[in-house]
């Protein structure tokens, strides 16, 4: 599964992308508003991990933008910013955001999140079945 990370900050792109591909992910980014929106097309990611304060155009303006967009308006999006009061994340999460992330934050409780959300967008992600003889277990 490839995760695009569109964040501004080239010490959170690496703090992610090295959490993310210890996890088993490929990793793509963005460093502003442009560049992800090219990003999202040649890159067809499965999962979008969105700054909100970005150089060009805000992540809450992608996010805005993905949710009109025919072809990408199912792609999982969790907004990890520095902005975390209350007004924000109801404002993140209703532009469509699936999770929002306020900074500082865990790697764990991230992975954990980014996990969550893909298994409610794809209830087959993670679903592992165990088959011995003619018993399934799922």
């Amino acid at each position: 599964m490839k995760i695009l990370v569109v964040e501004d900050e080239p010490a959170m792109v690496e703090l992610l992308r090295y959490n993310l591909e210890s996890e088993g992910f490929d990793v793509a980014s963005a460093h502003d508003g442009d560049e992800a929106i090219l990003a999202i097309e040649e890159e067809q990611p499965d999962m979008l991990l969105l700054d909100w304060m970005l150089p060009k155009v805000s992540g809450i303006e992608i996010c805005r933008r993905l949710r009109r967009d025919q072809k990408h308006g199912n792609l999982p999006v969790i907004m990890i910013t520095a902005r975390g009061e209350e007004a924000d994340r109801v404002r993140g999460l209703d532009v469509g955001a699936d999770d929002y992330v306020a900074k500082p934050f865990s790697p764990a409780e991230l992975m954990a999140r980014i996990r969550a959300v893909l298994r409610r967008r794809n209830p087959e992600v993670g679903s592992e079945k165990l088959s011995v003889a003619d018993v399934v277990v799922d």
